[in-house]
Parts: structure tokens; C-alpha cells; sequence
């Protein structure tokens, strides 16, 4: 085969940091980090088509519905709609007293004093200033020395610092955030220079501190080593007291949580990131997975997805995007099991939990979570296809009632299989029992059976039947231990010899005007084995239509 791709020098591997003594790898996690959400920012101005202001205020509360603290609001200096919907959100009061907006801006006079206008009457804001600092930004868009990006961020910091005195009178809390843009790509000693000389402007101390942001702006190595730049970052800063560490991460090699997750062993403090990963190219870390991911290993995430369904058709209506169906935890199939074995191991799964403390440690093959704890049933986990098995199969009629027995279900699931695998398409508990009543159900029982009549003495069961046999209607009667017995003994009477190999029954639905399925396995007179059925509000005429239906089956 021709070589079509090769990089012939193009790309190299990232350098590797040097850090001894790593400790991020032998760290777990054990609390919720400080969760901001950008949605409203970095996931808005990644759509095709931005939200409008109903819309962001739409997001906007499902976001404080989920219970995030900090929500990245937009970009108010970037236009008018962005500086018009800060504005509703503060002059109409649907900020929570506990919740705290956040703006950005870059490090520029006139965008910094309209974005500080934008605030006026706020309780709590944090304005996050950010400039580019890697070695492409620098040479290649803004063609900047190291020292020229340097005073770029330390002016900016002067320039908040002062128009942020006029909020401060007024009573607003300000929290200033810089991020030092593509610094998964910087040097991590520019990264600790620039950052330290804008602390030494905004003089954050331990009870009032700043937040440093430290963005994986392009994902462009392997989370392990995001995770070494943050922890020499937090080891090598001089006031690390004074500062919560935040990490913004993208998605550009698929590892946006993975990376987010990593850095907060390595010493991150907070993350900001989106509903279901939207944002800019790839997108941003997505807080739903990376929250759930902390509640399936027993930590408190301190964000609400009960009603995961809800948010996501919040999520989708508002931005126009929508979650793939395989998405972690979300989609619409990540709790759905289509093979037959992965079917049969959930439900066994399901019926080991039933009846049990809600509480009891979850151990369910394939489920890495109850879908329950995010509102999800679990009629829509097994779904069948032709890909299933008897397993799925069983499961779907269960909820229509049926309850098969295990040796039935071996004889059904083929016959349904063969169908499902012709019509090549997913099938619902509805379209099974439909094949169910086909094959077992519908085979002429008033043709069969014209009546039947039994009574119980001291020494069994007699019993009067009229049957078409042969075309032919026939009055036949038996005696036995119990209705089916007596049928059977009819039947042979008859001249047809059958035998009786297993059988069960249960009500099919509640209360006074529930009907019995029957469910009995016959040796024919040829020597075949077949399973009926058999449904009638009498439970020995049930029995006897299931005799009936397995009779027509041979």
C-alpha cells in the first residue's frame, strides 16, 4: 500500500518536563475541585450560531440549577450582546447571592474599561485577563520578545487594578484571574516569570487571594505531561498561599478530562470547563463526565445531574449542539447494552440489587453506575437488535408482562432473532411481543379448543373438552390429578399421545380483572418438543390453550 501520510520532520514530539520527584502520580482524589463553568463564554462563541440573550439566560440558570458557583458569563466587551446580557443578569437580579460571574478580556485598556463598566452593581465578580505567551504567539502573531509580553500582562494587571477601584466602592468583590493563554505550550519558566510579575502588581495575599489560570489553550502532548507542567508550576511559585490554581482544558487529542483530572492531582484547585464538552475545535473538558467520574469512584462532586435528561435538552436547545449518543453518561446509549451476553449479565445484575438497601455498593457488570442517580430508567438500558440474545429478548417482554420461562427463552430467542435480523434494525419490547403472540399466542385457539369444562372430586380431576381435530370437531374427556393431567389423558384417548415436560404460570397484570399466561412444554406425538402458551382469565384455561398452542407449534 502507498504511503500517504508522513510527516518527514513536521512534527516532533513534545519535550518532556523536567521534574524530579514527581508526586502527582501516587495522589488520588478526594474532593470536588472550585467547578466554573464556560459555556456561556468559551462554549457560546464556539457555536455556528451564538446564543441570543434569551437563550444564555436560559443556560444560565439550568447552570446555577446544577449548582456551579462560579459561571464565566461571557465577553462583554466583544459585543453588544455579550455586554447587554451581564448587564440584564445584574440589573434584573438572577444572580444568586452565592453565585459569582465571571468576564474576560484581554489585556487592553479599552476593553478592559468596558468590561468593568458591564459590572457596575455586581456582588461578586472575577475579571479574567489573559495574553498569549507561547513561542508561536509571540514570534509568529504578535512578534513580541519575552519582555514586551511581560509588560503586555503587567500593564493589563495596572489597568484592572485601577478601574476595578471604582466597583470596589461601590461595594462589588473583586477576584482578578490572569492566564498566561497557550501555556501547555510555553516555557514553563516564562509561564512562572510572567505570572509572578502580575502578582506583583495585584498583590494578592492569603486571605484575599487571585486566581492563576493555566490553560491547556491547545492540547499538544499527553496528560501526563499537562500534569508535570502544573505541578512545577505550584512547586515553583514563590506565594502559592496567596493563589487557587485553575486549569482550563481542551480536547484537541481526545484527553481534555483525562488532562483536568491529572492536574488536580499534580495541585490544581479548580477547573473551568462546559456542559458535555462543547468549545472551541475539539471542544473543552466536559464537567458532566469529569463530575460523574468523581461520584462512580465515591467523591461528592457538589454538582447536581439528577435530571441529566432535562439539562441535556436544555443544552441542546440553547446552543443548537447535540450529545452524541455514545458521550459518557449522557448520550442516549451509554446505558444501553445491544449484545446478548453484556444483556444477560445486567440483568442477572439487577435482580442480584433488587430489594436491596438503595445504598449497597454498586456492582453491576457493564454499568460503571446506577442510571438512575441521573434520572435514566432502566426499561431503556436493554435494547435489542441483531446483534442480541434470548437475554435481551426476555427482558424487553418482561415489561410487557411476560415472564418466560429460562427453557423458553432459549427456544424463543432464536425465532425472534430471525426476525429482528431481517427487518436489520433496532426492535422495541412492543415489536416483540408482537412476534411473542405471533408464535405462541395467535394459532386459532377457538378452532382448536371450542370449550372446555373440569371439576375436582376426592379422587382427581374429570374434564370435558371440544376439540377440531383433524378438521373435525370431537368431544373428548379425561381424568388426572389436575386439569392439565386430565386434558392430557383426553388427548391420548383422542389418539393423540403427547407428554407433558415442565410448566409454569403467573397473573398478567392486578386485581380482579387480571388474566393468567400459562406456559407448558410438550413432547408431540412425534417425539418433538415444543413450547405454548396460553392466556385466559381462568388459569386452567390457560393451561390447557398453552397444551393447544404448543399442539399447533409441532
Amino acid at each position: 500500500m502507498e504511503k500517504r501520510m508522513g510527516h518527514g520532520g513536521k512534527y516532533k514530539p513534545f519535550p518532556a518536563v523536567k521534574l524530579r520527584d514527581r508526586q502527582w502520580p501516587s495522589r488520588v482524589i478526594t474532593r470536588a475541585p472550585i467547578w466554573c463553568s464556560s459555556d456561556l463564554r468559551d462554549g457560546n462563541q464556539a457555536l455556528k450560531v451564538p446564543m441570543v440573550v434569551q437563550q444564555k439566560i436560559e443556560m444560565f440558570e439550568a447552570l446555577v440549577g446544577c449548582g456551579f458557583k462560579e459561571i464565566e458569563v461571557g465577553f462583554p466587551s466583544a459585543s453588544q450582546t455579550e455586554y447587554e446580557f451581564v448587564r440584564r443578569l445584574i440589573e434584573e437580579d438572577m444572580i444568586p447571592s452565592d453565585v459569582t460571574i465571571q468576564v474576560l478580556v484581554q489585556a487592553r485598556e479599552d476593553l478592559i474599561k468596558k468590561t468593568v463598566e458591564s459590572l457596575a452593581g455586581a456582588r461578586r465578580v472575577i475579571i479574567h485577563m489573559y495574553n498569549s505567551t507561547s513561542p508561536a504567539q509571540r514570534k509568529i502573531v504578535f512578534r513580541k520578545e519575552k519582555p514586551e509580553v511581560i509588560e503586555m500582562a503587567v500593564q493589563g494587571t495596572k489597568l484592572v487594578k485601577e478601574y476595578a477601584k471604582k466597583l470596589q466602592e461601590q461595594g462589588t468583590e473583586v477576584v482578578f484571574q490572569y492566564s498566561p493563554e497557550s501555556f501547555s505550550a510555553t516555557e514553563p519558566e516564562f509561564a512562572l516569570e510572567i505570572c509572578e510579575a502580575v502578582m506583583a502588581v495585584w498583590q494578592p495575599t492569603p486571605q484575599q487571594k487571585m486566581i492563576i489560570n493555566l490553560p491547556e489553550t491547545v492540547e499538544v502532548a499527553t496528560p501526563n505531561v499537562y500534569a508535570d507542567q502544573v505541578e512545577w508550576f505550584c512547586t515553583h511559585l514563590v506565594r502559592r498561599d496567596c493563589v487557587i490554581i485553575s486549569v482550563h482544558t481542551h480536547n484537541d487529542r481526545s484527553c481534555a478530562v483525562a488532562a483536568a483530572e491529572l492536574a488536580l492531582l499534580a495541585g490544581a484547585d479548580r477547573v473551568e470547563g462546559t456542559l458535555f464538552g462543547n468549545g472551541e475545535r475539539t471542544g473543552n473538558c466536559d464537567i458532566v463526565t469529569m463530575a460523574l467520574n468523581m461520584y462512580t469512584q465515591g467523591v461528592e462532586p457538589e454538582l447536581d445531574f439528577s435530571n441529566l435528561e432535562a439539562l441535556r435538552r436544555v443544552y441542546e436547545r440553547c446552543t443548537g449542539m447535540l450529545v452524541p449518543p455514545r458521550q459518557p453518561y449522557s448520550g442516549e446509549l451509554v446505558f444501553t447494552a445491544f449484545s446478548g451476553s453484556h444483556q444477560d449479565a445486567i440483568k442477572k445484575g439487577l435482580e442480584a440489587r433488587a430489594g436491596g438497601p438503595a445504598d449497597a455498593s454498586w456492582e453491576v457488570a457493564y454499568l460503571v453506575m446506577d442510571p438512575a442517580d441521573v434520572g435514566r430508567k432502566y426499561e431503556g438500558i436493554i435494547r435489542v437488535n441483531s446483534q442480541s440474545g434470548k437475554a435481551g429478548v426476555a427482558y424487553l417482554l418482561e415489561g410487557c408482562g411476560i415472564r418466560m420461562p429460562k427453557d423458553m427463552q432459549r427456544e424463543f430467542g432464536p425465532i425472534a432473532g430471525k426476525q429482528i435480523d431481517a427487518l436489520g434494525q433496532e426492535v422495541t419490547g412492543e415489536d416483540i411481543m408482537l412476534m411473542f403472540e405471533a408464535e405462541y399466542l395467535s394459532k386459532a385457539y377457538i378452532d382448536k379448543l371450542s370449550s372446555f369444562e373440569s371439576s375436582s372430586h376426592f379422587d382427581g380431576c374429570n374434564c370435558t373438552a371440544i376439540l377440531k381435530l383433524n378438521n373435525e370437531s370431537q368431544t373428548v374427556m379425561g381424568h388426572g390429578n389436575g386439569p392439565i393431567d386430565a386434558f392430557v389423558n383426553a388427548l391420548r384417548r383422542a389418539g393423540t399421545e403427547v407428554r407433558v415436560l415442565d410448566q409454569a404460570e403467573h397473573a398478567l397484570g392486578k386485581g380482579a380483572d387480571a388474566s393468567a399466561i400459562a406456559y407448558v412444554k410438550l413432547q408431540l406425538p412425534s417425539g418433538a418438543v415444543r413450547w405454548g402458551s396460553g392466556i385466559d382469565p381462568s388459569i386452567d384455561k390457560a393451561n390447557v390453550k398453552a397444551v393447544i398452542s404448543a399442539l399447533n407449534r409441532g
